[in-house]
């Protein structure tokens, strides 16, 4: 699987496990994204690029049911470390304003993703359904070629706590992939949130 799909998927794991003690975090009891939507944004030459992604229902209910599928390929291997920077913007009167990091999310700077993997899925630990079941990897490395998930994909979306500055909104969020100062590839994400 394209490695910021797999970062994507695994980072949305994770928000889903985010204790609510943290100052400025809250539960979020239901929530609809809609307009999800994505493109790739890097050069025509880098060697990671996500294929085809789809997700329904649009919009999206949280808690609730997701189906997605994807494609993607890297003609390089993926190897650690992989550093990954992500920038998040909110539209706010018309305008896209950059968010910054806080407590790890936002606009960050990761110095090593495969790290964050490995923390997230211990080594030896089986991947998460459906990855373990197709045989997809969830951890570095990742070799070179190309790799799909099957169609209809099912995942349960449960209640997750976000900080209250990421519950209602139009946003924007850019992952760029990168090893040894250059860049391996690009992606946009566009959504808009709307929680209760």
């Amino acid at each position: 699987m394209d490695r910021r799909v797999t970062v994507t998927v695994l980072v949305a794991a994770v928000l889903t496990q985010v204790s609510c003690s943290s100052f400025g975090w809250k539960r979020v009891w239901s929530a609809q994204v809609s307009g999800f939507s994505w493109k790739n944004c890097g050069q025509l030459d880098d060697p990671a690029v996500l294929k085809t992604l789809s997700v329904s229902p649009d919009p999206i209910s949280i808690p609730g049911d997701l189906t997605a599928s994807a494609s993607g390929s890297t003609s390089v291997e993926l190897s650690a470390p992989l550093a990954l920077n992500v920038t998040l913007e909110k539209e706010v009167a018309g305008f896209w304003v950059k968010v910054p990091c806080l407590e790890e999310v936002g606009s960050c700077h990761y110095q090593d993703a495969c790290d964050i993997l490995n923390q997230l899925i211990p080594p030896g630990q089986d991947c998460p359904e459906p990855l373990h079941t197709y045989g997809l990897p969830c951890r570095c490395p990742f070799k070179a070629g190309s790799n799909v998930t099957p169609e209809l994909c099912d995942f349960y979306l449960p209640n997750v706590d976000l900080p209250y500055w990421l519950t209602n909104g139009n946003y924007r969020v850019q992952g760029v992939l990168g090893s040894q100062g250059k860049e391996l590839g690009c992606l946009e994400l566009t959504l808009s949130i709307h929680s209760d």
